[in-house]
């Protein structure tokens, strides 16, 4: 068997109702974080009968792990410098946008595209931030908001709301300074910024002791954000500090990394944060965005996945934690890299990554995938040149043989474990739960899987000869809900590599 399932909880069945027209707008769905959908033809009873609508391959070669949105009929993804528009009914491709620059990319991939008001946001390779006509794919403004020089590259997908675009810089493993901006939607004017690395007299800049390592101390965001438009805040989650395993580099507790940093999205002002690790030594940055949702109880939360294997909930209103939940194995977590070398788990890449946690209101439940994999952090030289990797030393990941991946239920009020599902490998996909009984996702050998939603039973699994690690979407076309998801390689190459990109669809008969 490739994969087990822990049962805690009784089934229950879903109506079979048709849904209406349901887009799928935002990488989670919704600003929140939340991922759930309401749609319920597809459910526990007949998900066993998905077919293959159609696929398509978007390229050859290449990362591809974004994920799509759907708007107005139409599907939208993302390559490294492509933005394609398709009929996801039928995978025909409507236009391509491809991004044309002689300045070189710091890293070739991109997770996802905003819309707002008939236009499409989307991040560059080499630091750009994009406007482009979600009819037509015609490219409308670009903003220089990333310096490449710098090993600054925007790979997340921007959240938009309002008439403002909001992203931030990746790159906390070439030693940039984060930061995180909004624009204008209309011509892509910059309206403010925050520096998640905080130096001179911002606040935090003593927890960097030595001053000039702030400069090249990481911070970056690498993902989609969270926006509660209700309360005027937006989320972001902060990368690793940077030399990433030289921790003796930047003495201190080097914020605003490995933390969720709360801004007014209005004006950028800091409103608050929560560090999750001080000084860390060993890549355990926040690599998703937070899910935020309120409990049966009233507690307005806030749950964070991290690299280190837990998800932490957070109590927006008080600060105070609520619950730290491990959802991988976890070892040596406090450990600093020595020159012979350290055993962690999670590793490099380990943990949850770059898709958090789903919840399903419902259920009060969280669902989140995560990677089991540890890593021999080693200690070495630490010096930073523009545009390079300032990993400060070596990691020596353990065989992939022994990499394997968890599907995690948790009681969304205490973040108790209802159950869980041990894949075969890595799952870093987005977890998609709907009002149909059922959990989608998938691993990074290829497999899309359906599981129960209160059991964590396997209702349905699919080879799709390519890893899957961006968004699984689900919506609905003239009385109809389809699944689409993205199967391909993934950007990190010590994941490997397995099929070409491409976007695959399904639902219940097929064609």
């Amino acid at each position: 068997m490739c994969a087990q399932w822990l049962e805690v909880a009784n089934p229950a069945n879903a109506a079979d109702t048709p849904p209406q027209n349901v887009d799928w707008p935002a990488y989670n769905n919704d600003m929140l974080g939340q991922r759930y959908s309401p749609l319920k033809q597809i459910n526990a009873g007949n998900v066993a009968s998905l077919q293959e609508v159609c696929r398509v391959k978007v390229q050859d070669g290449g990362s591809f792990h974004n994920g799509p949105i759907v708007v107005d009929g139409i599907m939208y993804v993302t390559t490294a410098r492509d933005t394609v528009a398709l009929d996801p009914r039928t995978c025909k491709e409507i236009w391509r946008n491809t991004y044309r620059s002689s300045i070189e990319d710091v890293w070739p991939v991109n997770r996802g595209v905003a819309y707002m008001n008939g236009r499409l946001f989307r991040g560059t390779p080499n630091g750009r931030l994009l406007a482009i006509d979600a009819k037509t794919g015609k490219q409308i403004w670009e903003d220089a908001a990333g310096d490449p020089g710098r090993g600054e590259f925007l790979s997340g997908a921007p959240i938009a709301s309002n008439g403002v675009v909001y992203t931030g810089t990746a790159g906390s493993d070439w030693g940039v300074r984060g930061r995180v901006m909004a624009f204008s939607a209309d011509d892509g004017r910059e309206l403010w910024r925050f520096n998640l690395i905080p130096a001179a007299n911002e606040p935090g800049a003593e927890t960097w002791q030595v001053r000039k390592s702030a400069l090249t101390g990481g911070g970056g965001t690498w993902t989609t954000l969270a926006l509660d438009v209700a309360n005027g805040e937006l989320i972001v989650p902060v990368g690793n500090p940077a030399p990433d395993l030289n921790a003796e580099y930047r003495p201190g507790d080097n914020l605003y990394t490995d933390s969720v940093v709360v801004l007014d999205a209005r004006t950028g002002a800091l409103k608050w944060y929560h560090q999750l690790k001080a000084h860390d030594g060993v890549d355990h940055d926040i690599a998703a965005a937070p899910t935020l949702y309120r409990s049966p109880e009233m507690q307005d939360i806030m749950a964070i996945g991290g690299k280190d294997g837990y998800v932490v909930g957070v109590d927006r209103d008080t600060h105070k934690v609520l619950y730290r939940t491990a959802v991988t194995s976890v070892d040596n977590e406090t450990a600093i890299p020595t020159d012979a070398g350290v055993h962690v788990c999670p590793g490099l890449l380990g943990g949850v990554e770059w898709n958090g946690a789903a919840y399903d209101l419902p259920r009060n439940s969280l669902y989140v995938g995560a990677v089991d994999w540890c890593t021999v952090y080693k200690k070495g030289a630490a010096k930073w040149v523009g545009g390079e990797l300032f990993f400060g030393g070596d990691p020596v990941l353990d065989p992939p043989a022994q990499a394997s991946g968890w599907v995690t239920a948790l009681d969304a009020s205490n973040g108790a474990v209802k159950w869980q599902y041990h894949a075969a490998a890595p799952v870093v996909s987005g977890i998609t739960p709907t009002a149909g009984n059922i959990v989608f996702g998938g691993d990074i050998k290829g497999t899309f899987f359906a599981l129960d939603s209160n059991t964590g039973k396997p209702l349905f699994s699919m080879p799709t000869q390519g890893m899957i690690a961006g968004g699984v979407v689900t919506y609905a076309i003239d009385g109809k809900q389809y699944v689409g998801f993205t199967s391909g390689n993934v950007s990190r190459i010590t994941f490997g590599e397995l099929g070409d990109p491409a976007v695959i669809v399904l639902a219940i008969g097929g064609k």
